[in-house]
């Protein structure tokens, strides 16, 4: 009797297929391995397929053709296979192997080929550690992961402590399966997190904020975050985080609507504001160093950075200026912003006229009036006999200003403005 998955036609898993049956052909064992089979099982359309089979390196280049095969970690057993176009996409193709010693606690010094059960033992959780082979139309499950499913349990294959110690990054990949599933974590498998949560700064940063990126931008966001503090590991991964911050995060997390990481971010990030810095880069020096210390990417810190300036700004809305009110709601990333004011009221932190008011306002302005084009340029100020210098830039900001507030709306009436500002 075959095994029922939710595994709906894509062009993916028919070339996931493909690849299965081309090994198979060959002599070799194939199978549809990992997250693929656990999502299936669980009713999630799988993202991706990974295949596992007991061919070599060698042997799946040459029955894929190096044209259509990259060699990813060959030394470990990997080798991507790329589809004939595009939408195909691209399997992983890994053989079957047992893990030697890892001494730098993400990958095992070296590798030996071996069963697909031996295959099994060496991977994370159990929940992780299944086959299909979808010839067959059969569920190979050597470690129980099957029925921890059904107990919507995450738990280490074998010995934590020996999983744990293999790859430090387990850990925080335990809690964001947890949250993702709304599974409960092993007690075992918690425990030795609790025992090891410091080894987690051996891992690189890198990996570390990939993690983070993917377990803050999930709608489980909220539960993976308690589930931080719940196993030692929240003061490990935001080692500066005050409790006032911590508590704000975990107040603010279940409201929150866009598959985006930064809003979480900011909060956690938004006591370091210096809300009497004269620019944004002076006010947000601190939230930058710490967003540089996790290694995100400059758009990632500038977005963080403008998230903590413009939702302390917005704090009263319907007393700013419009010069300072239309930048922000003209700005492309105020959609997020706008899910982190509704999060605040919702979670009760901000009184519900903040973002009745964006709202309507943004619904009743259109892109023309909260942006308009210039007046003036430099070019206008330099017909005049202005120099690049201070004043240049004072006249030019002045005159932005007047406009955004609706003051002047003409070139004639920005020109006579220069001369009044220019006078004073």
């Amino acid at each position: 009797m075959k095994d029922s998955l939710y595994l709906p036609a894509s062009e993916l898993k028919s070339f996931a297929l493909r690849v299965v049956r081309k090994l198979n052909a060959a002599g070799f064992e194939a199978v549809w391995a990992g997250g693929c089979v656990r999502d299936a099982l669980l009713g999630i359309a799988p993202q991706d397929y990974d295949v596992a089979t007991s061919a070599r390196p060698d042997d799946v280049i040459q029955l894929f053709g190096r044209e259509k095969t990259v060699c990813v970690g060959a030394s470990f057993g990997v080798v991507v296979v790329l589809g004939k176009y595009k939408s195909d996409g691209q399997v992983e193709v890994a053989t079957f192997r047992t893990d030697g010693q890892y001494t730098d606690g993400r990958r095992p010094d070296h590798v030996a080929f071996c069963s697909s059960e031996e295959d099994a033992q060496r991977r994370d959780f159990t929940i992780n550690g299944m086959f299909y082979d979808p010839l067959a139309g059969k569920v190979i499950d050597y470690v129980g992961g099957r029925e921890d499913l059904e107990r919507a349990m995450v738990r280490a294959i074998g010995a934590p402590d020996e999983r744990f110690e293999e790859d430090k990054l387990r850990m925080l990949r335990a809690a964001r399966f947890a949250a993702r599933f709304e599974f409960d974590l092993e007690e075992c498998t918690a425990e030795a997190v609790r025992r090891r949560a410091t080894d987690l700064t051996q891992v690189s940063v890198e990996r570390i904020s990939q993690e983070l990126r993917r377990m803050l931008s999930h709608s489980s966001r909220h539960l993976a975050l308690g589930l931080l503090v719940e196993i030692d590991l929240f003061s490990v991964v935001f080692p500066s985080a005050s409790d006032e911050a911590k508590d704000l995060a975990l107040r603010l997390a279940p409201f929150l609507r866009l598959p985006r990481f930064e809003p979480t971010l900011a909060m956690l990030l938004q006591e370091r504001l210096d809300v009497d810095g004269d620019h944004l880069r002076v006010r947000t020096t601190h939230i930058a160093a710490a967003c540089r210390e996790l290694k995100f990417s400059n758009e990632e810190v500038s977005t963080i950075c403008w998230l903590c300036d413009a939702c302390n700004r917005c704090k009263c809305p319907s007393e700013l200026p419009l010069h300072h009110l239309k930048p922000i709601l003209s700005d492309n990333r105020h959609p997020l912003l706008m899910d982190l004011i509704e999060a605040l009221v919702q979670a009760e932190m901000r009184p519900q006229n903040d973002a009745v008011f964006l709202n309507t306002y943004l619904n009743q302005t259109s892109p023309e009036i909260l942006d308009p084009s210039p007046l003036i340029s430099g070019v206008d100020l330099k017909r005049l006999g202005m120099k690049d210098g201070p004043e240049f830039s004072t006249v030019l900001r002045k005159i932005r200003n007047e406009q955004l507030d609706e003051l002047i709306s003409t070139r004639d009436e920005a020109m006579a403005r220069v001369e009044v500002i220019r006078e004073k």
